[in-house]
C-alpha cells in the first residue's frame, strides 16, 4: 500500500466533488438531534408516565414535546426502547 503524507491526502480530498447539500445539512443537525434523542430516552427511563406515553403513541408524544416525528427518529427511538 502506498504511503501518503498529509499534504498529498489534502490534495486528493480537494479533488473530490463537494458533498451534496442534504448530506452537509444532515451532518450539521445530527449532534443536536442525538442530544434530543438522548434526553428523551433519559426522561423515559426516569419517568414511568412519560415512558408509557411514548410507548402508547410515540409520534403524538414527540409532537407534544415539540419534536417532529421524522421516520428515522421514530425508528431509532423504537429500537432504543426495545433494548
Amino acid at each position: 500500500m502506498s504511503r501518503y503524507d498529509e499534504t498529498r491526502i489534502g490534495e486528493l480530498l480537494r479533488r473530490l466533488p463537494p458533498a451534496p447539500e442534504g448530506w452537509v445539512r444532515a451532518a450539521q443537525e445530527l449532534p443536536l438531534a442525538r442530544l434530543g434523542l438522548d434526553e428523551l430516552v433519559r426522561r423515559a427511563e426516569a419517568d414511568a408516565e412519560f415512558r408509557s406515553r411514548l410507548i402508547a403513541d410515540l409520534e403524538a408524544a414527540l409532537r407534544d414535546e415539540g419534536v417532529e416525528p421524522d421516520p428515522q427518529l421514530v425508528e431509532a427511538l423504537r429500537r432504543r426502547f426495545q433494548a
